[in-house]
């Protein structure tokens, strides 16, 4: 893993925010922004942070180009999340973002800290139930995923194994290699 993908920094991400002490949920817009959030950090004290996840060069000249500029009363902080190979590319990312850089072992150190958004609202603790609900929504979405490709791995070794496919496959992988 060399922590270069969206999942990835999503991850080490979501590690460094502290998702025991937060409520961070993946991907939200669903009525609660009229963008979509990479990441939406909800802090004890009712604020929202944005973290936007970007994997590439042109991935954050891009940005620049949105509409929405990542502006919303509903978040508070905006912080920008980048491999440690984009380093370099950090004049494109907002002044008012912080710059998290998430190094090719899954570290973050911060490069940049974010200005607040001074006309941010605190959010309602319906606005806080609604993201709060919807990630746990998105936990049952992914065990329900995650259960069905297990049944069908375990499906595959079955009928693998009344073939007699898998037993040659494990023999092949305990021979030693030809010199």
């Amino acid at each position: 893993m060399n922590h270069e993908t969206a999942k990835e920094i999503e991850i080490a991400i979501a590690q460094w925010f502290g998702y025991r002490e937060h409520v961070i949920v993946p991907n939200v817009s669903w009525g609660f922004l009229t963008y979509e959030a990479d990441l939406l950090v909800l802090s004890s004290s009712g604020y929202a942070w944005e973290v936007e996840i970007k994997i590439s060069r042109g991935d954050l000249v891009r940005d620049k180009h949105k509409r929405h500029n990542h502006e919303s009363r509903k978040v508070r902080q905006l912080w920008f999340a980048i491999p440690e190979k984009l380093t370099n590319c950090i004049d494109h990312v907002p002044e008012r973002a912080g710059v998290l850089v998430v190094s090719t072992d899954g570290k973050v150190r911060e490069l940049r800290k974010p200005t607040a958004n001074e006309f941010a609202i605190k959010l309602t603790d319906a606005q806080q139930f609604q993201i709060a609900r919807l990630g746990a929504m998105r936990v049952w979405d992914l065990k329900k995923r995650i259960s069905k490709s297990c049944n069908a791995v375990q499906q595959t070794l079955a009928a693998e194994l009344l073939t007699g496919k898998a037993s040659e496959s494990i023999s092949e992988q305990s021979q030693p290699a030809e010199a």
